[in-house]
């Protein structure tokens, strides 16, 4: 009798992700119920690391599934057009259907839709129609491929290499403009969703599960019980040193003890290798991680940062970088132990001042032209020691160059000094499809922009006036190399990791810079000394034989002493070679999918990890209802909370005005979040309004709210969106009379209501430094403050309805975002008799005497009031055209019978 497997035992019998997404048909990929009561929840303790890894598998299927689902209904949101499409060398049927595929350059613009440029991860539909709706989509379907982009485009041949889920019968050639068409459209990228299913069968060189081990059951509680962790008399020295050095970070004291308790398990082998920093909202929770890195850094541990996102990595980069520059005594020496690296675009690194000290890319186009055999650090520095050493020999040598202007060309200057391009030119030419084959020369000029460089810079040098008298030719070169020398010297002391450039030989780097400046100036005497120390760094410094961009970036990735990415993006440090990493801390915990920290949870090495979260926060965003169900976005950190695992908490908060800290503390965090001092001090009483209405904190009751739902079956509410409107126009119009900094947030749980309120404030919206609006949804402002919050609540019914506005996490996040000022308006009594955490926010304001009707402000009432008679009108005129069009389809239907 033949077996019958459900659509996910199925996908569970497929090796790769990829396999799993190309196995499903157009019909599968629109099903939305396709795995429905076939995702079981995922538990909170586990018997094995098998039965933990394997508990992911089918939420992480049904999340993919949902956002392709998702994308191929919103079609098209980008497309390109194929040029040609030829099987690859690596084709091999019928699993193995790599393209090699060329895209045409088209100027043309579609309303709507996005110019597309392939990424490697990319998930594509691939057709012969531009499709406008899924249901262009269905009509192809037999033409309607799956693609995955599974290399960056190919410099020499602007080549894409894309993986098929069918079989095109032939190669295909659409230069011609009769010929057929055939386009590429963007759905969704598969780049982090594919790493966690690799790190979940542990599909990772030199991966380890001894972490993980440790996390499956709960709390063993042994830490309660350790002499050694709380007496402090067998601690090592390091953590006095620890001690020393938070005191000048200017940390309170729950701060201190939850860096020093990370620094407890250092000597506790026998203890849990995790800890648990909780880190409630604006208290100082970047600061504190920023300070923990740079212990470790003074401490020389090798470790890992990592957070859900490009933007919570950045802000703890750039706190690290102020604190380590600061501390700084030569420079930017030393920075060469931090590392950031990512994707530059979407990190858009070049909006964070200086961060390009750190930044990868940045570091290995600067060591490119440093460790250049020709033109860079080595050659330069046997150049300056030849002309101290003997002056007569260079110009002679000088006056026979002249005489024979001999350049080395391009095609030699390659060929003699970098390797990887020989290599490289090898294997093109090995595969090369056509008769005439680029030559070395034109290889190098397409596909080695920074060797072109580095070849100018050498012609640059070659390039000598004729005729110099001794005496200028010996002026000319000093000022040239020494330029040089100056920029490499400063190059290395930023990027080469210290463990290459110790302080001792650091020193004298510094030293030949200020005898550089002073020989310019014609202090000769100084000469010797010059030459003494630029002979001691010849043989001191021995930099790495690497000339390639690859080689340069896996060289400083090993050797530095601070990491520092995006969870998914670690699986760079998985390569053959690579130096353990002893200590992991991963900031933002709680909103990492616990199957996503599996990742770097299983690094080489690694003994330690800090999770900094905060679980009553907003968890990972999950795009399937069915995978959310499953507990698919629960972090590790709130497991571990839920399990009776210790956390160390942040409990002096620096953003919110007392008034409005005082309910999140009561209500979220037990009492325990206190106020600092600077919150209490008179200068922390802002007003941005007159009237009692609009003080510290504040609930504006707008009972004539009216709910409606949007084509994205989004709700708005438009009384409460005019309201808000108003009262921006007023802060505006005083800060036009006063000039006083304001920057106002404006939440709202909906996005057909963010996008309400944006189309009526932006007329507010004045080009000014010190005037800002920002309107966002709940989940946009995590991690966001500003000085004023208004918070639009939407729901008006008589029912107490609210949805997803009864989320608990939700709530804490939109009324903590204020520095000074926290307005909320919504309908009370839907709140009141909703039975959720927003009855407790309006009976609290009640007895604080900070709720307010509207209609105690004559003017926003008179707004309300006009605003709900312009809602009556086009719900009238609407009623009236949608009983016209149900009439009209009556009689066309009763025509065609």
């Amino acid at each position: 009798m033949e077996m019958r497997y459900t659509a996910m035992e199925k996908c569970l019998h497929r090796g790769s992700l990829i396999d799993i997404v190309f196995s499903w048909t157009l019909e599968d990929i629109l099903n939305e119920n396709l795995f429905k009561y076939q995702v079981p929840k995922i538990p909170k303790t586990f018997i094995s690391t098998n039965d933990y890894v394997n508990s992911f598998f089918p939420a992480l299927i049904e999340e993919t599934h949902s956002y392709l689902s998702s994308s191929l209904w919103n079609v098209p949101q980008a497309f390109c057009e194929i040029r040609t499409m030829e099987i690859s060398k690596d084709f091999n049927y019928p699993h193995a259907l790599f393209y090699q595929t060329t895209l045409k350059n088209t100027t043309e613009e579609v309303y709507g839709v996005g110019k597309y440029e392939p990424e490697v991860g990319d998930l594509v539909a691939f057709t012969n129609v531009r499709p406008r709706s899924v249901s262009d989509l269905s009509r192809i379907e037999r033409y309607c491929h799956i693609g995955y982009i599974c290399g960056s485009k190919d410099e020499l041949n602007d080549q894409i290499t894309m993986l098929l889920s069918k079989e095109m019968h032939n190669n295909i050639d659409l230069r011609s403009n009769k010929a057929q068409k055939l386009y590429v459209v963007y759905l969704i990228n598969m780049t982090t969703n594919i790493r966690i299913w690799n790190a979940l069968n542990s599909d990772m060189e030199e991966s380890n599960m001894n972490i993980i081990k440790k996390v499956l059951q709960p709390y063993s509680r042994m830490e309660q019980n350790c002499h050694t962790c709380w007496s402090g008399e067998y601690l090592p020295q390091s953590y006095s040193r620890v001690k020393n050095m938070i005191k000048a970070q200017n940390l309170n004291k729950s701060q201190e003890d939850s860096i020093l308790s990370c620094f407890h398990i250092k000597k506790c082998h026998h203890n849990d290798p995790i800890k648990l920093i909780w880190g409630p909202p604006g208290t100082g929770k970047t600061k504190t991680v920023a300070s923990m890195l740079f212990c470790l850094l003074k401490l020389r541990i090798r470790t890992l940062t990592c957070a859900p996102t490009n933007t919570a990595v950045l802000a703890v980069v750039s706190r690290l970088h102020s604190i380590a520059k600061d501390s700084l005594e030569h420079g930017s020496y030393g920075l060469g132990d931090i590392v950031l690296f990512g994707n530059s675009k979407r990190m858009k690194i070049d909006s964070y001042k200086d961060l390009g000290e750190v930044f990868l890319e940045n570091r290995v186009d600067d060591l490119l032209h440093a460790f250049s055999p020709m033109t860079g650090w080595i050659n330069s520095l046997e150049s300056m020691i030849k002309l101290l050493k003997d002056p007569e020999e260079q110009y002679d040598l000088y006056k026979n160059d002249v005489n024979e202007g001999v350049v080395m060309s391009l095609e030699e200057f390659a060929n003699g000094n970098y390797n990887h391009v020989k290599n490289a030119y090898f294997s093109y030419t090995k595969h090369c499809e056509h008769d005439c084959p680029m030559t070395l020369e034109e290889f190098v000029k397409k596909k080695y922009d920074y060797i072109i460089e580095q070849y100018d810079m050498y012609k640059d040098d070659k390039k000598l006036s004729i005729g110099m008298s001794m005496e200028q030719f010996l002026r000319q070169r000093f000022c040239f190399i020494g330029g040089k020398l100056k920029l490499f010297m400063k190059t290395l002391c930023t990027h080469l990791p210290t463990c290459f450039l110790p302080i001792k030989v650091a020193k004298k780097v510094f030293r030949v810079l200020e005898l550089l400046k002073s020989l310019e100036k014609e202090a000769l005497h100084e000469k010797e000394e010059l030459l003494h120390t630029l002979c001691f760094l010849s043989e001191t410094i021995k930099l790495p034989k690497v000339t390639s961009k690859y080689g340069i970036s896996q060289f400083c990735l090993k050797n530095a002493c601070l990491l520092l990415c995006t969870a998914s993006s670690c699986v760079k440090l998985f390569s053959e070679g690579m130096a353990q990493v002893e200590f992991l801390v991963i900031d933002e915990a709680a909103q990492l999918k616990e199957c996503e920290s599996a990742i770097p949870l299983q690094l080489n090495g690694l003994k330690r990890c800090v999770l900094v979260g905060d679980e009553i926060q907003l968890p990972a965003m999950v795009k399937s209802e069915i995978a959310d169900r499953a507990g698919f976005g629960r972090s590790l950190f709130e497991r571990l909370a839920t399990l009776g695992y210790k956390k160390h908490m942040l409990n002096v908060q620096y953003r919110m005005h007392p008034s409005i800290s005082i309910f999140p503390s009561r209500e979220f965090y037990n009492k325990k979040l206190s106020d600092s001092q600077i919150v209490r001090e008179i200068s922390y009483n802002k007003r941005f309004l007159g009237g009692k209405m609009y003080g510290s904190y504040s609930f504006i009751n707008i009972s004539k709210g009216k709910e409606q739902c949007n084509h994205d079956h989004s709700l708005k509410n438009v009384i409460e969106a005019a309201a808000i409107s108003e009262i921006i126009g007023r802060i505006q119009k005083e800060f036009v009379r006063t000039r006083n900094k304001v920057s106002i947030g404006i939440i709202s749980p909906y996005k057909a209501q963010v996008h309400e309120i944006q189309e009526r404030v932006k007329q507010y919206m004045v080009s000014a430094p010190n005037f800002s609006i920002n309107v966002r949804s709940v989940d946009g402002f995590q991690g966001g403050e500003e000085d004023l919050i208004i918070i639009s609540t939407v729901r008006s019914n008589f029912g107490g309805k609210v949805g997803f506005l009864s989320n608990r996490q939700r709530t804490n996040v939109a009324i903590t975002r204020a520095r000074y000022c926290l307005w909320i308006v919504g309908n009370a009594t839907t709140l009141i008799n909703s039975n959720s955490v927003w009855r407790k926010v309006v009976m609290d304001a009640k007895q604080r005497n900070c709720f307010h009707n509207a209609d105690e402000d004559k003017k926003l009432d008179q707004v309300i009031e006009d605003a709900c008679f312009e809602f009556e009108l086009l719900d009238e005129s609407e009623s009236a055209f949608n009983k016209l069009s149900i009439r009209d389809k009556s009689e066309t239907t009763n025509f065609s019978r």
